[in-house]
């Protein structure tokens, strides 16, 4: 379409020597231009569903504009055969009757058009074009229509042959339905009634009349009912088969015939009914939407003189009040009216070519009375329609808006002003009047006009500066042969402003009108997209050359230029310009070149993370991998930080010590992300302990301790050492991780050794190191340290609380003591402290070893302070407890192969502070229980003395502690005791 326009009618078409405010395009040229508009306009009333053409529809139309104008006068109707009537003259209309006809009402051409008047047009001078139907040719005599209808008539194209039919048909209706309203008839069915195929010239002539007429009540009946149809309702279905029928076979019409008779009665069962279902006079046959629009489209116009392009006739306000009088039968009001028209305007100024700028005139002009009635009704229906008018005015407008420099130059820049003005006004009712979400928020929130301005700026100069790249790129291409070619970006520098400097002369000014802002809104524009192609080629660039600092230099020179358009335009705006220039960040070009390293520093971030979330989730931690039994990605993401430092010292800018900073950062978070994903989902400790039974007592004398009772069948779990735990958080699995934390964090103090030794091989570097440049993982190797520190203790405690549980949890001391004691626990253990030595790197095997030992200590308090009511122990026993806590201890120091002697009697501290209470008798754990709960609780509590609350730090000087052991103490006085005291049951 932009093509369209600079062709001829929008930009280099002159103006007509008598003044005429149309632009004129040849014949062929205006022919091709008016099809190729139309072809992109799709009507908004919608598809009519039946294949009327737009000749049936006119016929059709003129029908109901007849019948509505001779049925409403005071006189009867009367009919003139064509060869009686005389020729048009002044005083045909006294001679006709009715004399008051509306259709005989003479034309007043030199009366000045209200109508015209409020469309901001002018009438038409007589000696510059005639009324419709009159030869332009000095050569032939003048026909001029001498009334309103006859004007009418000729203006659609209705030949005198089918006029008279019509008039002949209406009369004899109107004989037989003496009195009866055109709306209480459906007209196409009466027509069909009045005449046979004796009536008209051959055989087609009467079969295309008769299919027209009964494709109409498809569409009205059918298709497009006023009132919805019953899918149950009978009438429907006869109306279809009979108009399915007629396809075949025309059907036999007149007044008496059996065929119409039928038709007759399933059209009137259809037409007849109203919305709520009560009685009506009024036949609904044209009152469906989209047909009553089609037909109403047809008769508006009309409007238009088809002998002057499509201009408006003077006789415009004679024409639209005759009009008005087939709203009864179309359902018309005046909103719907003031919409259509607006829209036959708009579709007028677009097919004859958008030569005829007053019809764009006139549609913006008759656009407020759209918008008065937008506000005014909230009319479902007509918001539809409103809205799909207003969307297809608007999406054409925009065609030519988004890109006006390809449509617009100084030739037609006052069409672009009227478009502009047409397409905000249509944005602007479907916003605000239309748009819930706009009604939801306070109005001053949104400048509609601005907004969609801005849009049209923001769009035609991206596309422009697109064209002129292109057009710098070819230019570079044949300079390419030169000895030192022009960079394109510097011939793209002096377009872009001379661009800028149109803009500012001709588009600006008159977008203004809308946008305060409209010339530095355009700068910025151009300010971002060359800026983006700076960024762009500073992204290229591997070394500073003659051609980088020609880019450079033309790009201040624009940015100069740009910002003071942009300053001089918002010298005058609320706040002086700031947001602009801030839409304009500079070139500077050290600030380009850290920018453009921040964005490399990214985009191999987001590359690193993105490979450890992938290779982590494929990661099956196989102790066999390598030799340092860690992961593979463990090496492969050092790898990647070692080649990320290398590319980064490699980068031709004269920055590395003040971009250094953010790019380690940047590395230590991608580090830490992995050290994090490594201990991620492992658990923790606490994700392994035992809930612990409530208080009981055991039941002294029970055959519980009988030997012969103690439990045969102890549930045996398999070892998990040496199996291949498909599970990644299996033992083998979790030395892994903890040996890839550690590979990791030795592996820093060689990164940071490599990046001081780059930094020193960096010339403009020295000073910066000397100035005491930190460069340091403190983020990694806290993650890492914390990492190991979890995975141990996790390991710890899915062993000895998992892994190892039927042997200890279900199994130590259950029954007789002498015969369930702690050698199976450790004949288990021993194979998983072996694995976990061969396995585990030997700067974190203590680590873990000690952990594994504090949760088998933590375990045998457990077994012993909370067992439940399955373990009972007496005095005697206490000598088997030590024994086993001194072999559980044993395996750990492994003969002095093991651990440090200092280590395990630390680690084994609280275990042996409790022991003594084993070999206390009855009586004297009593007493003391007595005095840990008066030093609690005070001398009130000897009265009563109160539960006291399980914490799980072990300590002899815990009352609870205490009570746990008497709990389990297989002796009558601590029953007595338990009984009386708290009353605890012997069986949970």
């Amino acid at each position: 379409m932009a093509r369209l326009f600079r062709g001829g009618s929008l930009g280099d078409s002159k103006r007509e020597s008598s003044g005429s405010s149309s632009l004129r395009l040849s014949s062929s040229s205006s022919s091709v231009a008016a099809a190729m508009s139309a072809a992109d306009l799709l009507s908004p009333f919608g598809q009519m569903g039946v294949p009327l053409s737009d000749p049936e529809l006119r016929e059709t139309a003129y029908e109901i504009f007849v019948a509505s104008c001779r049925t409403t006068g005071s006189k009867p109707l009367t009919y003139i055969p064509q060869s009686e009537r005389t020729p048009p003259s002044a005083e045909r209309s006294s001679s006709l009757s009715p004399s008051a006809s509306s259709l005989q009402r003479s034309i007043t051409s030199t009366a000045a058009s209200k109508m015209k008047k409020a469309l901001g047009l002018k009438s038409s001078s007589s000696s510059k074009k005639g009324s419709p139907g009159k030869d332009s040719s000095p050569s032939k005599p003048s026909k001029k229509p001498a009334t309103v209808g006859e004007l009418i008539r000729v203006q659609m194209r209705i030949s005198e042959q089918t006029d008279s039919r019509i008039r002949k048909g209406l009369l004899r209706i109107a004989a037989g339905q003496l009195g009866k309203r055109v709306e209480s008839m459906v007209l196409p069915l009466e027509l069909l009634q009045q005449f046979k195929a004796s009536d008209f010239s051959d055989q087609q002539e009467y079969e295309a009349w008769q299919s027209r007429n009964l494709k109409v009540l498809e569409a009205g009946l059918l298709v497009h009912p006023l009132v919805p149809l019953n899918k149950s309702d009978n009438a429907s279905q006869r109306l279809r088969q009979i108009i399915r029928g007629a396809s075949e076979k025309p059907i036999e019409t007149g007044r008496n015939s059996e065929s119409m008779q039928v038709l007759r009665s399933a059209v009137m069962s259809l037409a007849c009914r109203s919305p709520d279902r009560s009685a009506s006079d009024f036949c609904h046959w044209a009152d469906g939407f989209p047909l009553n629009l089609h037909l109403y489209q047809m008769l508006l116009e009309t409007c238009f003189d088809a002998s002057e392009d499509g201009s408006i006739i003077d006789e415009i306000d004679e024409v639209l009040e005759l009009l008005k009088k087939t709203w009864v039968i179309l359902g018309i009001n005046q909103m719907l009216h003031n919409l259509c028209f607006t829209w036959v305007l708009f579709h007028r100024f677009v097919t004859t070519a958008q030569v005829d700028i007053d019809l764009l005139h006139a549609a913006d002009n008759h656009m407020d009375e759209v918008a008065k009635d937008a506000k005014a009704t909230k009319d479902s229906v007509y918001s539809k329609i409103l809205s799909s008018t207003l969307s297809s005015i608007l999406g054409w407008a925009e065609k030519r808006l988004l890109a006006y420099h390809d449509t617009f130059n100084a030739s037609n820049i006052e069409y672009m002003q009227s478009i502009v003005s047409l397409g905000v006004s249509a944005a602007k009712i479907l916003v605000e009047d239309i748009s819930n979400e706009y009604r939801r928020k306070r109005r001053e929130e949104t400048d509609v006009a601005r907004s969609r301005v801005d849009t049209y700026i923001r769009s035609s100069l991206r596309t422009a500066f697109a064209q002129r790249m292109e057009q710098a790129d070819s230019s570079r291409r044949s300079s390419k042969n030169q000895s030192t070619p022009t960079p394109v970006l510097s011939i793209l520098a002096k377009d872009i402003g001379e661009l800028a400097s149109k803009e500012k002369e001709l588009f600006s000014p008159m977008l203004k009108r809308w946008h305060p802002l409209a010339a530095g809104v355009a700068v910025a524009t151009l300010h971002s997209c060359y800026g983006n192609e700076l960024k762009q080629f500073i992204a290229g660039v591997m070394e500073l050359t003659p051609d980088t600092v020609q880019v450079l230099k033309a790009a201040d020179k624009l940015e100069k230029d740009l910002v003071h358009i942009a300053v001089e335009d918002s010298v005058d705006s609320d706040d002086g310009g700031k947001s602009l220039i801030r839409e304009m960040p500079p070139y500077e070009a050290e600030s380009a070149i850290a920018n453009l390293v921040k964005v490399w520093i990214k985009t191999r971030v987001d590359r690193l993370k993105d490979w450890v979330d992938r290779n982590l989730q494929q990661e099956n931690w196989n102790p066999g991998a390598n030799r340092e039994n860690c992961a593979p990605s463990a090496t492969e993401v050092l790898r990647i930080i070692n080649e990320t430092l290398d590319a980064f010292f490699q980068l031709p800018i004269p920055m590395h010590a003040a971009m250094l900073p953010d790019l380690l950062i940047e590395l230590d978070r991608s580090l830490q992300h992995y050290a994090l994903k490594v201990k991620s989902g492992c658990a923790t400790r606490s994700s392994f302990l035992p809930s612990l039974p409530t208080l009981t007592r055991c039941e002294v004398g029970s055959k519980l301790w009988k030997k012969k009772e103690k439990p045969q069948n102890l549930p045996k779990r398999r070892s998990q050492v040496g199996s291949r735990d498909s599970n990644s958080f299996g033992l083998p699995q979790l030395c892994v991780r903890m040996n890839s934390l550690h590979y990791i964090r030795t592996e820093l103090e060689n990164l940071e050794k490599k990046i001081k030794t780059c930094l020193r091989n960096v010339e403009s570097a020295q000073a910066d190191i000397s100035n005491g440049l930190e460069v340091s993982f403190e983020l990694t190797l806290a993650s890492c340290q914390e990492g190991i520190q979890q995975l141990c203790e996790t390991t710890a405690y899915k062993v000895i609380f998992r892994d190892l549980s039927h042997v200890l949890w279900d199994a130590l001391y259950i029954g007789e003591t002498t015969s369930s004691r702690i050698d199976p626990f450790i004949k288990e253990l021993d194979p998983i402290l072996e694995m976990i030595s061969n396995t585990v790197h030997n700067r974190v095997r203590n680590r873990v070893i000690t952990a594994l030992m504090k949760a088998s200590f933590d375990g045998f308090l457990l077994v012993l302070l909370a067992g439940g009511p399955l373990r009972a122990f007496s005095r005697q026993d206490s000598q088997i407890i030590d024994e086993d806590f001194r072999s559980l201890k044993d395996i750990y120091l492994a003969e002095g192969d093991g651990l440090p002697q200092e280590l395990v009697e630390k680690a084994s501290a609280q275990v042996k502070n409790v022991l003594p209470l084993f070999h206390a008798d009855t009586e004297s754990l009593i007493e003391r229980f007595r005095q840990l709960i008066t030093e609690t609780y005070g001398a009130s509590a000897k009265s009563r003395y109160p539960l006291p609350p399980t914490s799980g730090n072990w300590n002899p000087t815990e009352a609870n502690t205490v009570l746990r052991v008497l709990c389990h103490r297989n002796d009558e006085s601590a029953t007595r005791f338990l009984k009386k005291t708290y009353n605890l049951p012997k069986k949970l």
